[in-house]
């Protein structure tokens, strides 16, 4: 019997073990709580987490993401469109899905291989210098700030503000949904950081209010409308907070655990150099293995039995996602392997239902890009987990560090 702690050390070194665990033993887990974590329910098999996410009416979003009971209270911010129910969820989404466009975000991508291309450069010059390379700081986690500063058209003179805003809002994020301590120094850090980045875009939705100007995603947001209704000032800026703390971290660790899956599947590296047309379905499959969000909460709105075990109303339950999707009675015997010929039709790496990832069209355009720019010029760029350092976190798998051993 493994014991599941979601913020245990070893555990989030090294999941997969307690994840086939629980799917096997105790799919429908109830974690009795800790000195660090509440007590909560946890679902880990594919099925029951893709009928879950996809029945909000029974696991609500409404009091927040987390395992916390407390978590908006915790965060200090109002509700967003992450944290709602339809039909305010389903209404708020249509409208910001009339600016969040495709063409909003394909618009980006010549100045996103332009910017890989300079980190490129610069990575290679240092390296030829003899200074040691980290793939995840010095790359991945470069390219999702300066996507940002795009899509909300940040002039280059504010730019060198937005990139530590973006840092100590992911920051904060992280210390307060894993229980860090009032007096823990990011979270002063990331409080100013929030407040700093909402009068920021309150006073970019204002000018684009007085202006008219459509051309980046905040101009985009304050000219939609659905039947006579226009966004909030809040709403925009609650998305652009999501966006913003949520669409940092996990982007940057889809583009660096790509490279460490690779290292530990050279066939499935050569198949990308052969053919770099799989880079793009092999984003979903990268993800499965490693999912950058690994899971997330629901509450539960009545009486709910899944595998013969009752969960109360009232009660949070962690959907597993990266249990989930190493699940076997889904993705098959070799479920734990690499696999960029692998033929599926459903997965989680970018939730499911009404809360489908609606930046999931940005972030794979962004990983798509690294990565080719990446292999085509260093194709056997190899990295070191054992010195990397991870992000400790309940929600979030991604990197911190991740130095790499040859380009």
């Amino acid at each position: 019997m493994l014991a599941y702690d979601p913020l245990d050390v070893d555990f989030l070194a090294d999941p997969y073990p307690t994840y086939g665990w629980l799917r096997d033993s105790d799919p429908v887990h109830h974690h009795l709580g800790t000195s660090r974590t509440p007590g909560f329910w946890a679902l880990s098999r594919f099925d029951d987490i893709w009928t879950a996410v996809r029945q909000p009416d029974l696991f609500s979003s409404a009091r927040g993401l987390t395992f916390f009971p407390d978590e908006i209270a915790m965060l200090g911010l109002p509700p967003n469109i992450v944290m709602l129910d339809p039909p305010h969820h389903t209404r708020l989404r249509s409208l910001i899905g009339r600016g969040f466009t495709p063409r909003h975000v394909t618009r980006l991508e010549e100045s996103i291989r332009r910017f890989a291309r300079a980190r490129l450069a610069e990575m290679s010059d240092r390296a030829g210098d003899g200074e040691a390379i980290d793939l995840h700081q010095n790359y991945s986690a470069t390219i999702p700030t300066f996507v940002l500063a795009e899509l909300f058209g940040v002039p280059e003179s504010d730019r060198v503000r937005f990139g530590p805003w973006v840092r100590n809002v992911t920051a904060l994020q992280d210390q307060t949904l894993n229980g860090g301590g009032l007096d823990d120094p990011a979270r002063a850090d990331g409080i100013g950081a929030v407040a700093e980045l909402l009068a920021y875009f309150s006073a970019v939705i204002a000018e684009r209010r007085s202006s008219g100007s459509e051309d980046d995603l905040i101009g985009a947001l304050v000219a939609a409308e659905l039947d006579g209704e226009r966004l909030s000032d809040w709403d925009i800026l609650g998305f652009c907070f999501v966006v913003t703390a949520g669409g940092s971290d996990t982007t940057a660790a889809l583009m660096s655990h790509a490279v460490m899956l690779l290292d530990d599947a050279p066939d499935q590296r050569q198949l990308l150099l052969d053919d770099p047309t799989l880079i793009s379905p092999g984003l979903v499959e990268f993800l499965r293995l490693e999912s950058s969000v690994q899971g997330l909460a629901r509450t539960t709105t009545r009486d709910i039995t899944i595998q013969d075990v009752t969960i109360p109303a009232g009660e949070k339950v962690m959907m597993l996602y990266g249990a989930a999707n190493r699940d076997p009675r889904e993705f098959g015997e070799n479920a734990d392997r690499l696999d960029l010929h692998r033929s599926f039709t459903r997965h989680l790496a970018f939730s499911s239902g009404p809360h489908f990832c609606i930046g999931s069209h940005l972030a794979k355009l962004q990983a798509r890009v690294a990565l080719e720019e990446l292999l085509a010029a260093h194709p056997h760029v190899s990295v070191d987990p054992t010195r990397g350092i991870r992000h400790e976190s309940a929600f979030v798998r991604g990197w911190v560090s991740l130095p790499v051993t040859h380009l």
